[in-house]
């Protein structure tokens, strides 16, 4: 699968905004898909996931929980994180990642990354 990541931008602290991340393929219900986030000088975190074909279950890091939501629409082979209440330290480049299966310790496919900045 082919991931696309789009949606970034700059905005101020308390603002929101969505990403989304199309996928090529046929099989997109199939895979846990996730957002991740690199800082600059910090290692890449995990920030969302939500599980294979309904999405009945999602995660999210303790740093988001309540502010950011991932959702996804199979129909349109896109999954989406909607931030709100952003703050500086969600600076970041944010990827878009899928797993065969949601078990898997490490995602097999990724997007190339959308810059988010957050400004005070």
């Amino acid at each position: 699968v082919q991931l696309q990541a789009s949606g970034g931008g700059q905005v101020q602290a308390g603002d929101s905004l969505r990403l989304s991340c199309a996928a090529s393929g046929r099989t997109f219900s199939q895979y846990f898909l996730g957002w991740l986030r690199q800082a600059p000088g910090k290692e890449r975190e995990f920030v969302a996931g939500i599980s294979s074909w309904g999405g009945g279950t999602s995660y999210y890091a303790a740093s988001v929980k309540g502010r950011f939501t991932i959702s996804r629409d199979n129909a349109k082979s896109t999954v989406y994180l909607q931030m709100n209440s952003l703050k500086p330290e969600d600076t970041a480049v944010y990827y878009c990642a899928a797993k065969n299966r949601d078990y898997d310790r490490t995602y097999a496919y990724w997007g190339q990354g959308t810059q988010v900045t957050v400004s005070s």
